[in-house]
């Protein structure tokens, strides 16, 4: 099997069998985004550590594309369980490779099955799509750190 058959199928396994999904409690930040260019909507939630240090749980509802859940699917996977500077370089990793227009592949240590969607870049339709869940942890993460400070 090829690369970007590997990457389907991941795709395509996330979305049939979407991690993280099903809205929990308890939780510091919750956002609800859409993505108005195709009606992909997404509500998320993340709980962080006490310090706030570490990203302790994602938790999402999502309706949309099999492109926009399964990369959250994907990016709940990678983030869970790290600390929240490593989780923004995941974030920051994943978008420069989906907006690269194709020219960047993404780096597999730093953002694991977050590469299969490398190929959204050469759509950029598509590429909000991609983008969503990873927005909204980084909305939902920036709220609840301000939540913690006060």
């Amino acid at each position: 099997m090829n690369m970007e058959g590997m990457y389907q199928e991941v795709i395509l396994d996330h979305y049939k069998n979407p991690k993280n999904a099903g809205l929990r409690d308890p939780f510091d930040a919750e956002v609800h985004h859409v993505n108005p260019s195709c009606g992909d909507e997404q509500t998320l939630r993340v709980k962080l550590s006490d310090d706030g240090r570490v990203v302790e749980d994602i938790s999402y509802d999502a309706d949309g594309c099999s492109i926009s859940q399964a990369s959250t699917s994907v990016m709940t996977e990678e983030i869970v369980g790290l600390p929240v500077a490593e989780a923004m370089e995941k974030l920051a990793e994943f978008e420069k490779m989906v907006t690269s227009r194709g020219q960047i592949e993404g780096d597999v240590e730093l953002i694991g099955d977050g590469v299969a969607f490398g190929g959204v870049s050469k759509f950029p339709a598509r590429v909000k799509c991609a983008l969503l869940g990873w927005k909204a942890f980084q909305a939902a993460t920036s709220d609840a750190l301000n939540n913690k400070e006060q």
